[in-house]
């Protein structure tokens, strides 16, 4: 099943999106909202399913066209986002570009920080920054959304409380990141608004890719239209969507619409390319001496998309530019 929110409010309009993303329909009777399904899931589930399946075989009355360009995020804005970095081979080459050795307990004990959930930004909204110096970098993920998860929840019984996947770009200030991270108390004003896909689809969609809980897909990545990567999502995956679920449930309870990411997406063969700028200069910055790929300018046009083993697009697809931000405080 593939659920979208159409742009109106807050928290957007609950519409199901046809399997081949052309059709879709609101449906208030059901649910409002994303949060309203999933807040009721074991009821909401059957019915939107219904719907779904009348939809694909073109027998859902009050359909519209869908169009990217009207959704805001599946979850325009949640209780809880935590973003993991599962791809240890990522953060690895992280540290050896600047020379730092990595402890071994990154390879058993996930990182995770928790997010600015209150106003995602939509799948075709444009990336907002003051300032190029600020570093402007894509991060190409994919993250779960959950129903209500109980404290304490082993990895073998976590995988039962994903309902949802969608893609992610977790935009990043590289340049305000060093700072921050010296004062030991982890991001704030390095993470701007996270962009997250049109549409968001419950695991059966995903066919056999949907393995251990991890998509063994890659997601590709296009910038100004050009090939930027396409690493594969199951590759190198260190933790699954439910090891990580496990590790933010370890010590509270999840909140249904609790979204989990996975961190950047990268392989330790790097042939497949890189789903984020900063990694490409590490690579540069270890065989060259220094980093030649500049960060993202005013204008930039950055897309990220998974497509099935047939070509098509499973997600919709995340394109956005890169703005300057106009707007100061009063």
């Amino acid at each position: 099943m593939k659920l979208a929110s159409l742009k109106s409010g807050r928290d957007g309009q609950l519409a199901v999106v046809s399997r081949n993303l052309t059709r879709c329909v609101a449906v208030p009777r059901i649910a409002a909202t994303m949060q309203s399904a999933l807040d009721r899931w074991q009821e909401t589930e059957p019915q939107l399913l219904a719907v779904y399946r009348r939809l694909n075989e073109q027998a859902a009355a009050e359909t519209m066209p869908f169009e990217a360009a009207q959704c805001a995020s599946p979850l325009p804005r949640a209780y809880q986002w935590a973003d993991g970095s599962a791809y240890v081979t990522h953060v690895e080459l992280v540290r050896k570009a600047r020379g730092a050795t990595m402890p071994p307990s990154f390879w058993t004990d996930p990182l995770m920080y928790q997010g600015g959930s209150d106003a995602f930004a939509g799948p075709t909204e444009a990336i907002l920054a003051q300032d190029e110096a600020f570093g402007i970098d894509f991060e190409g993920e994919l993250a779960a959304i959950t129903d209500d998860v109980p404290m304490a929840v082993s990895p073998s019984r976590a995988g039962r409380h994903i309902k949802l996947l969608m893609l992610v770009n977790d935009v990043s200030l590289r340049n305000l990141i060093p700072a921050e991270l010296a004062k030991g108390f982890g991001f704030f004003q390095s993470k701007p608004a996270t962009s997250f896909s049109p549409v968001a689809v419950t695991p059966d969609e995903l066919g056999e890719a949907w393995r251990e809980t991890k998509v063994h897909l890659p997601l590709t990545v296009t910038l100004n239209g050009q090939h930027f990567g396409a690493p594969n999502a199951g590759i190198d995956m260190t933790f699954s969507f439910a090891e990580l679920i496990a590790h933010a449930a370890r010590t509270r309870f999840l909140g249904a619409g609790t979204v989990i990411g996975s961190g950047t997406v990268s392989n330790a063969d790097r042939s497949g390319g890189s789903c984020c700028i900063a990694e490409q200069r590490m690579l540069e910055q270890i065989e060259h001496g220094e980093a030649r790929t500049p960060f993202l300018r005013f204008g930039d046009r950055v897309r990220l998309e998974m497509f099935d083993h047939d070509g098509r697009s499973i997600f919709g697809a995340i394109d956005q530019r890169v703005a300057p931000y106009r707007g100061s405080a009063p």
